[in-house]
């Protein structure tokens, strides 16, 4: 029978890809983590590790187990949040993941009303891309994970997944410049984000008839917005990130078709365990409060 301990164990080495460094997470002796190696190997009758020089690397069953010991050992910590959960919202923990958007405006709220409301649960945030989000989801490692979905794609719901919508963030060009259209910058300069940011802005220059010539890439928006603001190119942002900073000489202008979507993602048969449930309802209401960045007026950037 499987041990639980060889299981975190393995895990540990195979994040680490390293005895040594598996064995200082773990408070362990490396030869206590070979031990347990050996074992392990003992009890599935299979070599889950090998020499290589003066390090080791999983083998291709072992690297089989350590996923699904990644996936065991975090479902059972999910379980234990979930029971603790049960006695009430007095005391417990929910683990959040959330994209670097939504932590910097929306989550920050939405923690502080959760601390009033519910002061004896403890908060644990984790900056995760989508994709990632939802693998720690599914892994059992976090509680709930922020995601978005561009407005042209529908929320696929993949199996076990089930998706709060809370609230439509429209995108913006920021140019260094008032009033501007898409249609102005055909042949522009343009600054591409990440693959899914960088397909919205695929979308909503050929609605308008061109292909963007993408002459600068940077997922991060805060560079995105001081390269425009250097009169080097314009961009297409989210809302959220406008929020969350607003360059000095940069003029939004709202592109009025196809928001992106942001939903709160659990995942299992419902029902979420109380505390879940409580902050994807405070994380509902806190998205109502969110208000739109402003017009430009007199051809100064919207406040």
């Amino acid at each position: 029978m499987l041990n639980l301990t060889h299981l975190k164990v393995l895990e540990a080495v195979a994040r680490h890809e390293s005895v040594t460094e598996a064995a200082k997470e773990l408070h362990y002796s490396q030869p206590s983590v070979s031990h347990h190696l050996g074992r392990l190997e003992a009890d599935t009758g299979a070599k889950l590790v090998q020499r290589v020089g003066r390090g080791i690397r999983l083998t291709p069953e072992g690297e089989l187990l350590a996923q699904r010991a990644t996936e065991i050992l975090g479902r059972l910590n999910a379980a234990s949040v979930e029971l603790a959960a049960r006695v009430g919202l007095h005391a417990g923990r929910v683990r959040l993941a959330g994209f670097q958007t939504v932590l910097s405006t929306l989550v920050p709220k939405a923690a502080a009303e959760l601390s009033r409301s519910h002061p004896g649960i403890e908060l644990n945030l984790v900056d995760a891309h989508p994709a990632e989000g939802l693998t720690m989801l599914r892994s059992g490692h976090v509680d709930i994970a922020l995601i978005f979905r561009n407005a042209e794609t529908p929320p696929d719901e993949e199996e076990g997944f089930r998706l709060t919508h809370l609230l439509d963030d429209s995108l913006y060009l920021i140019s260094d410049q008032p009033h501007q259209r898409l249609e102005d910058h055909r042949d522009s300069a343009w600054v591409g984000g990440c693959e899914r940011c960088r397909a919205a802005t695929f979308t909503a220059c050929a609605r308008a008839g061109f292909s963007p010539r993408v002459a600068y890439s940077c997922d991060d928006t805060v560079i995105a917005q001081a390269v425009v603001a250097a009169g080097m190119g314009v961009a297409i942002v989210n809302g959220l990130a406008l929020h969350a900073h607003r360059a000095s000489g940069v003029h939004a202008t709202q592109l009025t078709e196809n928001p992106r979507q942001i939903y709160a993602a659990t995942y299992g048969d419902p029902p979420d365990p109380p505390a879940t449930t409580a902050l994807i309802e405070i994380l509902a209401s806190t998205a109502m409060t969110l208000r739109a960045p402003g017009p430009e007026r007199d051809g100064e950037p919207a406040k």
